[in-house]
């Protein structure tokens, strides 16, 4: 069998019509493989999921316990068969549950990355490669100028503006699904252990994650009480990046603006937002890391769904690895 005729993309998004599914649909389906719990992946609305048990809980926390007709889980490295295709969910090391999905059938194996990671994460289990024919990637940071820093030093620079601005709040913008757990984590492992404020948009995720396993220490409400903005003079204040265009971002003590995102390595986006602190925390592989991957699983060929998927191609093309661009749309950077 051709890998073509086993995996394709339709409007819906990629579609197995042997085995009569979806992967990470952006429109309601009857049957959907979800790969993680980012809204651009995971959608309300479907038939049937099939997810990790993490990732189930996730869209369930989000969009309601109702948020399919029915669910399945499915653990890391357990195989199940839907009409005669074979489907094992990986880890995929980008948020906490994230799976790569291999879908195998007639001798050809695709995998199916979704959005994954290979730098080391206290909030989620570490990406394992999948020797397969096909392997999907994303490309979001598939441009040859993305080198990420490493993220301990990022939180260095944090650590080292709560001494020199005792009195201003440290506001950070972060994304309410593993960004925000991650970035607090990285607080922790560099020595920070007072309390954390957070924003109520994540106060769910980040008792999930705590349920989970995952040390967050003594996290707060960012909300004004009895101490007014004086009680978060010096504090590291956490919120979706949403939250700092309302009045919520103007209530604290002279608050210094911070964005962690892979974003914040392009000046100009920073400047857009009014960034003060950048902070170069991606949850998406830079561009040698792309390359390392690839070099690792060496597959037929490679497929690119989101992100900028030419240059990744003309490389794979220039290095002899036959790969083409899925130019699926509806896939954002909500976990960047």
């Amino acid at each position: 069998m051709k890998p073509e005729a086993l995996l394709f993309p339709t409007p819906a998004g990629l579609y197995c019509p042997v085995g009569d599914f979806y992967v990470d649909p952006v429109r309601p389906v009857d049957r959907a493989l979800i790969t993680h719990g980012h809204s651009d992946h995971a959608r309300s609305g479907h038939g049937r999921v099939l997810a990790t048990r993490q990732t189930l809980d996730i869209m369930a926390l989000r969009y309601g316990v109702d948020f399919a007709g029915s669910e399945q889980a499915i653990d890391f490295g357990e195989t199940i068969h839907l009409n005669g295709v074979e489907i094992g969910f990986h880890p995929a090391g980008h948020v906490l549950g994230s799976a790569q999905i291999a879908i195998e059938h007639a001798g050809v194996r695709i995998v199916v990355s979704g959005d994954y990671k290979r730098r080391p994460d206290a909030t989620c289990t570490a990406f394992v490669p999948v020797p397969c024919d096909v392997f999907i990637t994303e490309a979001t940071f598939g441009l040859p100028v993305f080198h990420h820093p490493d993220p301990a030093l990022e939180i260095g620079k944090l650590l080292a503006s709560l001494e020199q601005f005792p009195q201003r709040s440290h506001l950070i913008g972060a994304y309410a699904l593993g960004k925000a757990q991650r970035v607090i984590s990285l607080i922790r492992q560099g020595g920070y252990d007072k309390p954390i404020y957070i924003h109520g948009a994540l106060a769910k995720l980040c008792d999930y994650y705590s349920s989970q396993g995952i040390e967050l220490g003594e996290l707060r409400p960012a909300t004004i009480e009895n101490g007014g903005a004086s009680q978060f003079e010096g504090a590291v204040v956490i919120g979706p990046p949403s939250a700092f265009n309302d009045r919520w971002a103007r209530r604290f003590n002279d608050p210094l603006a911070i964005f962690a995102s892979g974003w914040m390595m392009v000046r100009q986006r920073a400047k857009q937002r009014g960034v003060e602190l950048p902070l170069v925390i991606s949850d998406h592989c830079d561009w040698p890391e792309l390359i390392e991957t690839i070099g690792e699983l060496k597959p037929g060929a490679i497929w690119v769904t989101h992100g900028r998927e030419e240059a990744l191609v003309r490389w794979c093309e220039l290095n002899g690895i036959a790969a083409k661009p899925l130019h699926l749309v509806g896939y954002e950077d909500e976990g960047d």
